[in-house]
C-alpha cells in the first residue's frame, strides 16, 4: 500500500502569492497515496490564510477525494520550529514532508523520495533548484546518502527543509532553536546520526531566495550557530567545518558593525583551516570595503550563500 503523507506549510499570511504556489504544486503531485495538507497560521489569522488559498484548493478537492487541506494555527511556540511540530502533530499520516511557504515542489517530487524511502530508510531529502531573480541553478549533492560526517563538515545547503520527507512519530523539530535558526540544520543531523539520509539526486524543489529576510537577521544568525555548536561538538571537531561556522560567526558580527568580534572569529578561521574565504570576506566587510547585503545578493546569484 502506498504510504500517506502529511505536509506541512508554515506560513505568516504576508505571502499569498508565494502561498498559492506552493500550496498548488503539492496538491500536484502525481502520487498515487493520499496527500493530507496542513497549512499552519503562525501568528497570522486562519480563516483569512484559507481564504488565500480557496481557488487553488477548491478545484482539486472536487476532482481527487484522496487529498484533504486543513488551515490551523500554531499551536506551539511562536516561529518555524513550532509551526513545523503543529503541523506533525496534526497529521494521521504515514509520512511527513515539509515545504517552506514561498518554495515550489517540482513534478515528481514525492514518488522519487517513497522509492528511496523504501530500501529501508527513515528520512529522505532531494537537491534543489535555487531561484534568485530571474536566474535559476541547481544544487546537487553528487551522492544519494548524506552522513553526519557529511552535515558536520558542510551545511549542504541541498538538504533544505522543503525536500525533507521522514517517518511520522520519528522525530520532532526543537523548538529551543533560536528565533528558528538552523532548527532544520540539527533536524538533518540527529537523522544522519541515526542512520545515513537517503538523498534523491535531482532538483526536485525549487527554492526561491530573495523573499525572505530571514537570512539578515544578524544577531539571530549568530545565536543559532552558538545553538548548534553548544547542541553538536563535532561541529568544532572537523577543521573545514568548524572553520566554516566561524567564518559565518566573523561575518555575521562583521555585518552588526562589531569589527572586534568579527577579527576575533576571523582569526580563529585562520586558525581553523586557512583557506576558508568566509574569513578575508568578513574582514572586508569589518573594515567597510563592501557592505554584506552585497555579498550576500553576489553569492545569492550564484545559488550560494554565506
Amino acid at each position: 500500500m502506498t504510504p500517506s503523507v502529511g505536509v506541512v506549510i508554515p506560513t505568516t499570511g504576508k505571502r499569498p502569492a508565494q502561498l498559492r504556489a506552493a500550496t498548488r504544486a503539492v496538491l500536484a503531485q502525481d502520487y498515487p497515496g493520499r496527500i493530507e495538507l496542513v497549512i499552519v497560521a503562525d501568528g497570522g489569522d486562519p480563516p483569512a490564510v484559507a481564504e488565500q488559498v480557496a481557488d487553488v484548493v477548491a478545484p482539486r478537492s472536487h476532482a481527487d477525494g484522496r487529498h484533504r487541506v486543513r488551515v490551523l494555527p500554531n499551536r506551539f511556540s511562536p516561529g518555524l520550529p513550532g509551526a513545523r511540530n503543529t503541523g506533525i502533530a496534526a497529521s494521521d499520516t504515514d509520512l511527513v514532508a515539509f515545504c517552506d511557504d514561498d518554495d515550489v515542489w517540482l513534478p515528481g517530487k514525492l514518488a522519487a523520495q517513497r522509492h528511496a524511502l523504501s530500501d529501508g530508510a527513515d528520512f529522505v531529502s532531494c537537491s534543489i533548484e535555487v531561484e534568485y531573480g530571474s536566474r535559476r541553478v541547481p544544487r546537487l549533492a553528487g551522492t544519494d546518502q548524506v552522513t553526519k560526517a557529511d552535515l558536520v563538515r558542510s551545511r549542504m545547503v541541498m538538504v533544505h527543509s522543503s525536500t525533507f520527507l521522514f517517518r511520522r512519530g520519528a522525530y520532532w523539530v526543537d523548538e529551543s532553536a533560536p528565533a528558528g535558526q538552523n532548527e532544520d540544520w540539527d533536524l538533518a543531523l540527529r537523522a544522519a546520526k541515526r542512520q545515513p539520509i537517503a538523498h534523491v539526486d535531482r532538483p526536485l524543489v525549487r527554492v526561491r531566495w530573495g523573499a525572505s529576510q530571514y537570512v539578515t537577521r544578524w544577531a539571530d544568525r549568530i545565536a543559532g550557530l552558538e545553538w548548534m555548536l553548544a547542541r553538536h561538538p563535532e561541529l568544532a571537531v572537523d577543521p573545514r567545518g568548524a572553520a566554516r561556522i566561524y567564518g559565518q560567526l566573523a561575518f555575521h558580527h562583521a555585518a552588526l558593525g562589531r569589527r572586534r568580534e568579527a577579527g576575533r572569529w576571523a582569526l580563529r578561521t585562520f586558525a581553523a583551516h586557512l583557506g576558508e574565504p568566509r574569513a578575508p570576506i568578513a574582514l572586508a566587510v569589518a573594515a567597510g570595503l563592501v557592505s554584506a547585503p552585497a555579498v550576500l545578493a553576489l553569492l545569492h546569484d550564484r545559488g550560494h550563500g554565506i
